[in-house]
């Protein structure tokens, strides 16, 4: 226990019984949730964490091997869950977060009670009948510069990700928590998350799920959203006024909001 502590730098706060675990987006880390976490501290136990490889996580943790894909992730959620004994988990996953408790869900369905997805996206590739927003030219060329100019990269894809212009300082904080990060690990992670195919999995999930959909989002569109609903049986679909693919930290009340009204239907 004390080691998956450690490993993914998990924090535990609020006064509540029923557990929501936050489980944060490529790049960033736990401290991108806060804008929104104090409005659940009274009636639910929050569990936050970082990814191994981001925040403060324990980088000599790492393991090219266990996460040259989604499940490795999916795994370390698992641990998570059952080192900390939590049982009925509300799952929020912000962007490739979706997909990785989506497999972990799929995985050990009896732990998660309801999962939300923020900005989720099966598949960036596009496909002879599917439309993920990307080329794979595209994404092989986002690696490349990653690879020969990874402050370059984090200047320019930081903007696109939060594509709030008149929240200079988000976006900021954004290119300098990719800038924080093991280039080598980001760079990795980056590849396993835009070249994931997670379409088949999708009518896989059985719990009760919310999808919010930003307005004008770059890394995952109105499309992908709408056929992430379609795939998923018992899910709900809400187009925010949010713009941009972080609305916890761009538009953190509507955020807050849709979240509260979709735990009400689900009787928490």
């Amino acid at each position: 226990m004390q080691d998956i502590i450690k490993r993914n730098n998990i924090t535990i706060k609020g006064k509540g019984e029923k557990t929501m675990l936050f489980a944060h987006g490529f790049g960033c880390d736990q401290n991108m949730w806060r804008f929104i976490t104090s409005d659940f501290e009274e009636n639910y136990k929050m569990v936050l964490f970082d990814y191994v490889g981001c925040g403060k996580s324990d980088l000599a943790a790492y393991n090219f091997e266990r996460y040259s894909n989604l499940q490795g992730y999916a795994q370390d959620i698992l641990e998570i869950c059952s080192a900390l004994e939590l049982k009925e988990v509300i799952f929020v996953g912000h962007s490739v977060s979706s997909m990785i408790g989506l497999l972990a869900a799929i995985e050990q369905p009896n732990i998660f009670s309801s999962m939300i997805f923020i900005g989720p996206s099966a598949r960036y590739v596009n496909d002879s009948d599917y439309i993920g927003g990307f080329s794979t030219e595209d994404l092989e060329g986002l690696l490349e510069v990653m690879d020969n100019n990874y402050i370059g990269w984090s200047n320019f894809f930081a903007p696109v990700v939060m594509k709030n212009e008149d929240k200079p300082e988000l976006t900021k904080e954004l290119e300098e928590s990719f800038c924080s990060t093991d280039p080598v690990i980001t760079r990795r992670f980056a590849e396993v998350t835009f070249f994931s195919d997670n379409r088949d999995d999708l009518p896989n999930l059985s719990q009760p799920c919310l999808i919010l959909q930003c307005s004008e989002d770059s890394i995952a569109s109105d499309e992908v959203g709408l056929y992430v609903h379609k795939q998923i049986q018992n899910s709900t679909f809400k187009k925010m006024k949010a713009t941009g693919h972080c609305p916890q930290m761009s538009h953190p009340q509507e955020t807050i909001e849709l979240i509260q009204n979709f735990l009400k239907q689900q009787s928490y």
